[in-house]
């Protein structure tokens, strides 16, 4: 009975809730703040939050295995709350969905998102365990933005230090996300570029990623940064400062992860409130 267990609270369990509400939000907050109709708005919003589901739900059908080896009774194949076989078709379900709702805002959005959502499982499937797996971090990122901003009327572009920053946040994502389970993860034979940096490099990594690409938030736009865009850069600069000394201090402490988390939500906050000044201005062109 156990392979064919379906909890609901499973499910949501195994969708990675924290991610994909932060990924949503963010991809919802970027579309309200460049002017998105609350159709298109709803759109992006439903398109991204199906893609994350299914890439939560594919980690952790596809590291079954591996979680099981370990032991980790926080996983809910391991615990019984759900089977990998329902986070299968689950996971098959929510692209077909993802796919739908990506393309409804627009061929080439969709295919931008559609794009990205392929790059997060092509991290599942294998560059997770490479020295690449900031990689597909880096691309989905990216694309999300860019689908974003394809979704308005026009298709306009998003600005390059736009992209720059969004790339940046996928790198110190990453690398912040997985200090928790660096040793799990090598237990099973994982060694993703964090694992093969150390638990204190990958920390300094992830915060100088995640202070560049605030940083880049700050004075990418033309016009001179604002004064919340500047607090928001300092405290970013603090916190990642603090997160450095602890993770030399007490390098096991759970503090680094969680002040990296803070630093990348300080950069999530700015991002979002550029709002139009993501949005790639076209000079007129007079006949």
């Amino acid at each position: 009975m156990r392979t064919t267990t379906v909890s609901p609270w499973g499910l949501v369990l195994a969708s990675h809730p924290g991610p994909t509400v932060v990924v949503t939000a963010l991809a919802t907050g970027l579309a309200i703040g460049v002017g998105s109709t609350p159709g298109t708005s709803l759109l992006v919003a439903g398109g991204v939050l199906t893609g994350q589901l299914s890439v939560g739900w594919s980690n952790d059908w596809l590291d079954a295995a591996r979680d099981r080896a370990v032991g980790r009774a926080g996983k809910p194949v391991v615990s019984g709350l759900v089977s990998a076989t329902a986070l299968r078709t689950g996971a098959l379900g929510a692209v077909v969905a993802c796919a739908v709702l990506s393309v409804a805002t627009g061929v080439a959005p969709g295919a931008a998102h559609l794009v990205a959502v392929a790059s997060a499982w092509a991290y599942n499937l294998r560059l997770k365990a490479t020295a690449v797996s900031w990689l597909p971090y880096a691309v989905s990122f990216s694309l999300l933005l860019l689908f974003v901003v394809l979704a308005q009327p026009g298709r306009p572009e998003p600005t390059w230090w736009g992209l720059l920053a969004a790339a940046l946040l996928g790198v110190g994502a990453h690398l912040a996300n997985v200090l928790p389970d660096l040793e799990d993860d090598r237990a099973t034979g994982v060694r993703g570029f964090p694992h093969r940096l150390g638990r204190v490099r990958a920390t300094g990594v992830a915060l100088l990623a995640l202070v560049a690409a605030t940083a880049v938030v700050v004075l990418g736009p033309s016009a001179p940064p604002s004064g919340p865009a500047l607090l928001g850069g300092g405290a970013a600069v603090v916190l990642a400062v603090l997160g450095a000394a602890v993770a030399l201090a007490r390098p096991r402490s759970v503090w680094p992860f969680r002040l990296s988390m803070a630093v990348a939500a300080v950069c999530v906050v700015l991002l979002v409130m550029a709002g139009p000044e993501l949005v790639m201005v076209r000079s007129a062109v007079t006949p």
